[in-house]
């Protein structure tokens, strides 16, 4: 044991990442117990399945690293409820044990890693396809071993969990919570890198900004959740017919923008070509937005003529994000102004 220490003096100290500090545990136990298998896994209890995150094979039996199985199915279950922490006959033992019969197991030894609050996060384990004798030291040294992990893999569980909600704060900050687009910050983001992308291209930028008319007729006639319901519906109908290369956000109550980049056609002008694109995409966006929609709770449908749509050309270098934005909202103003004035 006096050697045992010794190294895990020398390694403890040097090791900045669990895998670091499982690793030279891991040879070791393997030349304690004499086993030709040993192996970290993590337990997920909510999903119900073990994964070997690290693994050291020196014989002809092989404990796959990325290996999953059933967590019912295991051996480390099976001992964790038997308070058994050996077996040199594993399938008179567990011989129910699915994973245990495909992986070849014939000794098996693991001890438990716990949290500070008692949960099991995984285990630490020996295992062969022969018989081995039970090591004198090998269950002291197992239980020593899980302490050391438990504090490093509860700190790297901790530290996963911690990436993934960053992750969905960051997915939500930039998502608008109703139809699941970008919202008013990601679309502006998008419009920023749009304009470095067609200068290094040669090409430009076309904004849309669509306004639902008559947005606020549908809140008042039947409500706002029938309100919401248009707008999903919307935002859907755009997502299927716009194409996959065009971005779309919401970035006000009824107010969508869509932008694109768009490449000069080399038998016109920049300025006739801007021009048709700027006609093209007001055309395609103001169809993708004529349908019926359902309006859920039984309200039944509305049929919706199309929305009003203003489109704004942008040159790379000639105007901010928010400048090009402010554009094509004024190009969509005048649009609304006309269909107002035909309507009369």
């Amino acid at each position: 044991m006096d050697q045992i220490l010794s190294l895990l003096s020398e390694t403890i100290p040097k090791a900045r990442t669990l895998e670091q500090l499982t690793r030279p545990l891991l040879a070791l136990l393997s030349q304690v117990t004499g086993m030709e298998s040993t192996y970290l896994t993590t337990i997920d209890t909510e999903e119900g399945v073990q994964r070997v995150e690290f693994a050291r094979n020196v014989g002809g039996m092989l404990i796959p690293e990325g290996l999953v199985v059933p967590w019912a199915d295991t051996l480390c279950k099976r001992a964790l409820d038997e308070n058994r922490m050996y077996s040199d006959n594993v399938a008179e033992c567990w011989g129910d044990s699915e994973a245990a019969a495909a992986l070849g197991i014939r000794t098996y030894v693991s001890a438990p890693i716990r949290s500070v609050d008692g949960r099991v996060l995984g285990t630490v384990c020996a295992a062969s396809s022969d018989q081995v004798a039970r090591a004198p030291d090998v269950e002291p040294l197992l239980m020593l071993l899980s302490g050391l992990l438990s504090y490093s893999l509860e700190r790297e569980v901790l530290v996963e969990q911690l990436q993934v909600a960053n992750a969905e704060l960051a997915t939500l900050a930039l998502t608008d919570a109703l139809t699941g687009l970008a919202n008013r910050r990601a679309i502006l983001n998008d419009v920023a890198r749009l304009l470095v992308q067609a200068q290094r291209e040669h090409s430009y930028v076309l904004v849309g900004v669509i306004d639902l008319d008559g947005f606020k007729l549908i809140n008042d006639a039947y409500g706002h959740q029938a309100g919401d319901e248009f707008l999903r519906g919307v935002a859907t109908q755009l997502q299927q017919r716009l194409r996959s290369s065009d971005t779309i956000g919401r970035v006000g109550g009824d107010e969508f923008i869509v932008i694109a980049v768009s490449t000069p056609a080399k038998h016109l002008d920049l300025a006739s070509d801007m021009q048709t694109a700027v006609h093209l995409m007001q055309d395609r966006l103001t169809q993708a937005t004529v349908g019926r929609y359902e309006l859920g709770n039984g309200l039944g449908h509305i049929d919706y003529p199309g929305a009003s749509v203003g489109v704004a050309a942008v040159l790379p270098g000639s105007m901010t994000a928010d400048e090009a934005v402010m554009l094509a909202d004024r190009e969509m103003y005048k649009v609304k102004q006309q269909r107002k004035r035909q309507r009369l």
